[in-house]
Formats: C-alpha cells, sequence, structure tokens
C-alpha cells in the first residue's frame, strides 16, 4: 500500500491484510511510532504473564479466600473464573489484533464505538491498572513483613508494611526507567522464575508434610466467616480471588508498539498467559490447601500472611523462609510488569490529551524511548490508592476490588462493539472466526455479573471500616472522568490521520 495520509478505516473498507508491516500500521493506525520495537512474541506473552502472576495474586489473596467460601469456593472458583477469562481474553486477542496500540482498550473503544466509549473505556483501564499496581506492589509488602517477621521477629503494622510498599514502588519506576528491553528480559525471567516456583513449593508441600488434608475438604469444605449468611452470596464475594488473579492481560496489548509482529504477537500473548496461568494457579491452589495444617491458625497467623503459616508449618521455618523469598522475588517481578504496561496506557492517553497535564505525561526519554514522567505518575497514583490501608483493616480487599472493576468493565466494553459492529468490523491477522460472537457475548455477560458483584459489600455488618470502597473509586473516576470530558473534549481524541505537520510538531516536542 502507497498512500501519503492514511485516514480513519471506514467499516466497509476491506478486510486487512495478514501480513503487515507493523510501524506502517501503527501510522495507518494514527500513529508516529516513537517507542523503541525492541520485545519479542516470547516476551510479550511474558510481561501478561508476569501481571497475572498466580504467585501473586492466589497468594496475597489466599487468606480472604478462607473466609470467604473457603476451600471449596476456592478451587471451584478457580476452575470456573479461569475459563470465563478465557473468553473474555480470546475475545478481546481478537480486538487487539486489529488494533495494535498502547493505548489498547480506549482506542479500540473510540475506533468501534466513538469518542465517548473511547474516553470512558480509558478511564476505567487506567484505574484498573493504577489498582492493580497498588494491589500487587502491597501484596509483595505483606509476603515482605512476613518474612521479616519469620527470620528476624519484625512485626508487620499498617505503617511499616506501607514504608516497605513504597520502596517496592520506587525500585519498580526506577527499573522501568531503563528502558522496555530490561523490561523484557526481566518479563522472561519471571515466566520460568514462576513456573520453577509454583513446581517447587507444590513439590514441597506434596512431599514434605506427613499429614494432608482429605480430597473431600479440600474440594467440597464450605467456609463463612463474612457474616452473610446467603451461602450463595458469600461463594460470589469469594471469586473475587480468582478474579483478581486473572486480571491485566492486556499488558500484551499495552505493549504491541513494543513488539515484533504485534498484530499477531499481543493476540497470542494474552490467550497464552490466561491459559498458563490457569493451569499453574489450580496446581498452587491445590498445593496449598492440601497442606494446611491448622486451619484457624492459619487464617489468624502472626505473620499476617495465611499461606506463609502453611510453610511453616507444613515445612519447617528455614524452608518456608525460602519459599517465602521466592514468591516475593515473583511478585517483583508481576510489579514491574504492571508499571510498564500502567505507563504505557498513561502515556497513550495522555498522547490523546485525554489526562490534566497530558503534555508532561506523553513525553518519551530519548535515550532510552521510554515515558518516563508517565511511569513516575503511575507509581505516585498507586502510592495514594492504598493510603486507606493506614486505617482499615479491609483496605487491601477494597484495591483489589478496584482493580477488578476498572479493568474488568474496560475488557468487555472492546469486546461489546466489536459484537455491536458486526461485519463491519475489520478482523486482523489473528481471528476467532464462527467463535467470535458466541465467545465474545459469553465474555460480555461475565464481565457484567463480576463487576456489579465486585461493588457489594464482602463484610457484615456493613460499617466504615468494613464497607467496600472500590465502588467510591469507581464512582469518583466516573464523575471525574465526566467533569475532564467538557474540560478536555475539544481537544481529545484519536487521530484521524498521520503525517501532518502539527501531530509531527507535537510528537517531536515529546522526545526529550
Amino acid at each position: 500500500m502507497s498512500r501519503t495520509l492514511w485516514a480513519r478505516p471506514e467499516p466497509d473498507e476491506p478486510a486487512a491484510p495478514t501480513a503487515l508491516d507493523e510501524e506502517e500500521r501503527l501510522r495507518e493506525l494514527g500513529y508516529q511510532p516513537v517507542l523503541a520495537r525492541r520485545m519479542g512474541g516470547f516476551g510479550n506473552f511474558a510481561i501478561s504473564f508476569s501481571v497475572i502472576s498466580v504467585l501473586s495474586g492466589c497468594m496475597t489473596l489466599y487468606g480472604f479466600g478462607l473466609g470467604t467460601g473457603g476451600p471449596a469456593v476456592m478451587m471451584w472458583g478457580w476452575a470456573g473464573v479461569g475459563l470465563f477469562v478465557l473468553c473474555v481474553g480470546l475475545a478481546l486477542a481478537e480486538v487487539t489484533s486489529a488494533y495494535p496500540t498502547s493505548g489498547a482498550l480506549y482506542y479500540m473503544a473510540d475506533r468501534l464505538g466513538g469518542r465517548r466509549w473511547g474516553w470512558y473505556t480509558g478511564w476505567l483501564n487506567l484505574l484498573g491498572l493504577l489498582g492493580a499496581i497498588a494491589g500487587i506492589d502491597y501484596g509483595a509488602a505483606l509476603f515482605t513483613g512476613a518474612f521479616l517477621n519469620l527470620r528476624f521477629g519484625f512485626e508487620p503494622t499498617a505503617g511499616s508494611t506501607f514504608l516497605i510498599f513504597l520502596a517496592i514502588l520506587l525500585l519498580h519506576a526506577v527499573l522501568n526507567l531503563f528502558g522496555v528491553r530490561l523490561v523484557s528480559l526481566l518479563n522472561s525471567v519471571s515466566v520460568w522464575w514462576h513456573l520453577a516456583g509454583v513446581a517447587v513449593i507444590v513439590g514441597a508441600l506434596a512431599l514434605v508434610p506427613d499429614h494432608h488434608q482429605s480430597p473431600g475438604f479440600v474440594f467440597t469444605e464450605f467456609v463463612n466467616d463474612t457474616g452473610w449468611t446467603n451461602p450463595f452470596y458469600v461463594a460470589a464475594v469469594g471469586l473475587l480471588l480468582a478474579q483478581y488473579t486473572f486480571s491485566g492481560y492486556d499488558a500484551s496489548a499495552h505493549l504491541s508498539e513494543e513488539t515484533s509482529n504485534a498484530s499477531v504477537s499481543a493476540a497470542k500473548g494474552i490467550v497464552r498467559a490466561i491459559w498458563a496461568s490457569w493451569l499453574a494457579g489450580f496446581a498452587l491452589l491445590a498445593g496449598l490447601t492440601f497442606a494446611i495444617q491448622d486451619y484457624a491458625g492459619t487464617q489468624n497467623s502472626a505473620t499476617g500472611v495465611p499461606p506463609a503459616q502453611i510453610l511453616i508449618d507444613a515445612l519447617g521455618s528455614t524452608a518456608a523462609s525460602v519459599l517465602l523469598l521466592v514468591v516475593i522475588v515473583a511478585q517483583l517481578f508481576c510489579g514491574n510488569a504492571e508499571v510498564a504496561a500502567a505507563s504505557r496506557m498513561v502515556f497513550a492517553f495522555s498522547r490523546d490529551n485525554a489526562l490534566p497535564g497530558s503534555a508532561l505525561w506523553r513525553r518519551v526519554s530519548s535515550r532510552t524511548q521510554t515515558p518516563a514522567n508517565a511511569v513516575w505518575l503511575s507509581v505516585a497514583v498507586a502510592g495514594l490508592l492504598a493510603v486507606p490501608s493506614l486505617y482499615s483493616a479491609t483496605a487491601y480487599g477494597a484495591v483489589t476490588a478496584i482493580n477488578v472493576i476498572g479493568i474488568t468493565p474496560a475488557y468487555a466494553i472492546p469486546v461489546f462493539l466489536r459484537l455491536r459492529a458486526g461485519d463491519r468490523f475489520r478482523p486482523g491477522p489473528w481471528s476467532l472466526g464462527r467463535w467470535s460472537r458466541p465467545v465474545g457475548w459469553t465474555a460480555v455477560v461475565w464481565v457484567a455479573l463480576v463487576t456489579v458483584l465486585f461493588c457489594l459489600p464482602q463484610k457484615s455488618p456493613v460499617t466504615l471500616d468494613t464497607m467496600n470502597y472500590a465502588v467510591i473509586a469507581l464512582a469518583v473516576v466516573l464523575v471525574l472522568a465526566s467533569v475532564w470530558w467538557y474540560v478536555a473534549r475539544r481537544s481529545y481524541g484519536t487521530p484521524q490521520a498521520y503525517g501532518s505537520a502539527r501531530e509531527q510538531a507535537e510528537l517531536s516536542e515529546g522526545i526529550v
């Protein structure tokens, strides 16, 4: 193809070719390439696998699962949620193949539904990504406190845990400033670290302890410590463990502009990350639950982290310390990958003038070709989101719910708009074909369900300390997005064309 101007594709244009030069494809979608395309297909899969991180999500919310349905909900919930999330991932991967940009979800929604669809999708996606950084790194801080308690008698408090959390955020900011090549390398190492870590933990818990729980206990025992009496409600709330862990796979889409053959690699990265995590997470949850020696003692562990108590009771303090380090390192990999994904979202949203101070956040370092200011903004806002943990014991559950109710609807909106477009949608080289509609509608219905679920209170009675603050965070973001729309609607918009003198000048100014 040889054009001097690339306009927004019309619905009735012929299907996109299956072999694309990604830089030219990006220009066709309206953007001048400014990020370094140094990530391969494995690296793209690795970032989503690292963000999902079963050693982060499963481990940090395991204590939550013990009281909201117990082993039965954790095990069967993981299996069921994983299946539905795979449908969401398949449907999202198809749209990603057609629109491989850093803006990802909001760009897809803008192209398929219009500016307002893109605007609200972007704000929801941003809320979810920033909530994910807070949830992941705060979880790593909790496990670090447990390790210090085990080895040195350190008593983790809300204040000390928050300081550890801030140190982890700073580490991830610095690592992300070195460029996408280092991020890709760390993510590739992370894949093998996670797989080996799960294998070692499950193997040790299977072979070393003299006592194991029965299969009946692991797959049928129901525990309700929520204060609610309806078991179906409790089980529904308990699905948060799995749904929280199965989030962040849009990272593959956000790194599209830094991935070779992104129209295929990013789509495959999303799907592969989900099914690999599905298998690894089931094994990890089963290994932990079979190895519980004292249920009440696990829930009330002095370490503050129930999985740490399982390791101590089953393996002894020395082996438990080693395996806790394995988990902490995996969580650090996970948080680092999430900062990379969130900063690319900040960069892309600012590139289209959607954020206050967009001119600052879209700046790209000429040395590393990374959006450095976007990295700093991402970790700063994540730090603010976790501040309620200083005052509320249930705040961490709310932070994880913020991630779910922010990012999960953002996954479904492009899929819904793609379904609404029907044959007008131009698929990319990776497509579901005749399975597109059944898989897509399954994804949309599931997302609608879990979005409502995780706005509901998790504990009863509902007090200032036990209420679900996630719904407040969602409301604040939607109000902020609505107010800011009337300020920025004239300047916001994905590009209609590329190559104009104004756009080239703006992009040049953004590289510092």
